[in-house]
């Protein structure tokens, strides 16, 4: 990485611990990542952008904000950045998925809440993140009772606009959606001054969708018998999508996927044939949270779907674009956010019908249900989801881990025995 330490000072941080940071991550980078063979060409650029990940889209940020433009921090995929871009804003995930932060999140946070949680507060308040240095506003949901908590906390350092997730999708949950979303481009719109026309809107739109397109291109790719890039690598880009620039990541995106064409023609694969196909679904995989995948690539499988924020949930589904009006626009987004399937809602077999629908677009030959420790809506809901998948007739593994690496070799032992069982 090159040297942003001034930059860091500037921001604030705690730049003698965010050294501690800095001195991990590239290690574990390379273990992960760099280790693998046969990797497509195109996954230079992402690695480029992990490499500097806390100092050249920092830098970006910083620049638009010298130039009168405002950063928004997000922490969830229901939050409508084509809102924020609209504005002449620029919106960026937050999440954390380092075990480097949860102890300042612990300082504040009860220790049985959830990691992603705990890391997300710890990254804020102990001054180790450029990203959360930068943003001048968060962007909260109610998705979940520890998330709600967290927001005041957070409100006290930062300020901080919470949009209210309907629990239930009835068609007046929807229109309470786009309510709030109404609310949230109001509040946009007094924080940058700029106001949201529909032309902007348009072209937002056609910006977050375009991006998705090239995450639903890529994803494809691992449909094939022949599988030319591994889950590890697409975990990674769908990490980088949260907070790189969107027409640039469409760009590169597209690009690593004509390769990936390419791949395919020549019959190309990085697991052997035979190697088993294994979904991943459950709670979300901030980065660098890379453990799972690495743990069934190094045990026997190949993970090619992830149901999860970091997954398909991410960008299935695209906005209509036909709309001309601004309130005709905000429907269209609240119909397709409120299309995104996750375990907050009640009843909610849409998930389940979408796990199921996956494994077979992917041809699966078993999944595991991935629960983040003390996350208690995916925790609950594993149940449903392993016994629908058991009456499918889906092998189903559940499991339940944090970002230490302490469970790593038991977790090894029962991937590997769950991979091994698939093929008798």
């Amino acid at each position: 990485m090159a040297d942003y330490r001034k930059m860091w000072e500037d921001l604030g941080m705690d730049v003698d611990t965010h050294d501690q940071l800095c001195e991990v991550l590239p290690q574990a980078f390379g273990d992960v990542y760099l280790s693998q063979e046969n990797r497509p060409e195109s996954m230079d650029y992402y690695n480029f952008v992990v490499a500097e990940i806390h100092g050249v889209r920092p830098a970006e940020l910083i620049e638009h904000q010298k130039k009168g433009g405002k950063v928004f921090g997000t922490f969830c995929v229901y939050v409508p950045d084509e809102i924020v871009f609209a504005a002449d804003a620029i919106a960026t995930g937050l999440c954390g998925g380092s075990q480097f932060w949860v102890p300042g999140g612990e300082k504040v946070l009860p220790t049985n809440t959830c990691p992603l949680i705990k890391a997300s507060v710890g990254a804020r308040l102990d001054r180790t993140c450029p990203f959360f240095r930068i943003a001048d506003m968060y962007v909260g949901e109610t998705t979940c009772d520890g998330k709600k908590k967290a927001w005041e906390i957070l409100a006290e350092d930062v300020p901080v606009h919470v949009m209210d997730l309907p629990q239930m999708k009835r068609e007046k949950d929807v229109c309470s959606w786009a309510d709030e979303i109404r609310t949230f481009k109001k509040v946009v719109e007094d924080f940058t001054g700029n106001e949201i026309t529909a032309e902007k809107l348009a072209a937002s739109i056609h910006m977050i969708n375009n991006k998705r397109k090239a995450l639903e291109r890529l994803y494809a790719f691992r449909k094939n018998d022949k599988l030319p890039i591994s889950g590890k690598d697409v975990l990674l880009i769908s990490q980088i999508a949260f907070y790189d620039d969107p027409t640039r990541f469409a760009e590169m995106t597209n690009k690593l996927c004509d390769e990936l064409e390419q791949r395919v023609a020549d019959g190309i694969s990085v697991f052997p044939e035979g190697t088993k196909r294994i979904m991943l679904t459950g709670t979300p995989l901030a980065i660098p949270n890379w453990k799972i995948h690495n743990l069934v690539e190094t045990s026997g499988g190949a993970v090619v779907c992830e149901e999860m924020c970091t997954g398909t949930r991410y960008f299935e589904r695209l906005v209509d674009e036909t709309k001309t009006t601004v309130d005709e626009q905000i429907d269209a987004l609240a119909e397709r956010y409120m299309g995104i399937n996750c375990a907050c809602f009640t009843p909610n077999h849409g998930r389940i019908d979408d796990i199921i629908r996956l494994a077979k677009e992917y041809k699966v030959d078993g999944v595991i249900d991935v629960n983040l420790k003390f996350c208690s809506l995916y925790d609950v809901e594993g149940y449903t989801v392993e016994r629908e998948l058991q009456k499918a007739g889906i092998p189903v593994l559940g499991i339940e881990t944090d970002y230490v690496d302490s469970d790593a070799q038991q977790l090894r032992t029962r991937i590997s025995a769950f991979i091994e069982m698939l093929g008798a």
